[in-house]
């Protein structure tokens, strides 16, 4: 087995999992901004007021993109293993 289509695997395996956790990621990011915004303006440092905004944005966005994000593992592991025999020589 070649250095590189090992280097490629990790490339695609790294890709695939940044590219499923953005979606969550970006939208506690936003939700969290905006949290963050309203304290300052209103002067409420709460710490705990953060948490079930952000919790309930990655549950909504992990419904909503639930669909996407099994349709884009599967296909990345219908991927691999179809590259096993080329990636072994056998």
């Amino acid at each position: 087995m070649m250095e590189g289509e090992i280097i490629n695997i990790a490339q695609q395996a790294i890709y695939t999992g940044l590219l499923i956790a953005s979606p969550m990621l970006g939208l506690g990011l936003i939700i969290g901004l905006i949290v963050a915004i309203f304290q300052a303006t209103t002067q409420i440092n709460e710490q705990t007021l953060v948490f079930i905004p952000k919790i309930l944005a990655v549950m909504i966005a992990l419904l909503v993109f639930g669909p996407w994000i099994m349709r884009t593992m599967t296909e990345f592991t219908t991927r691999l293993y179809n590259s096993i025999n080329t990636i072994t020589g056998l």
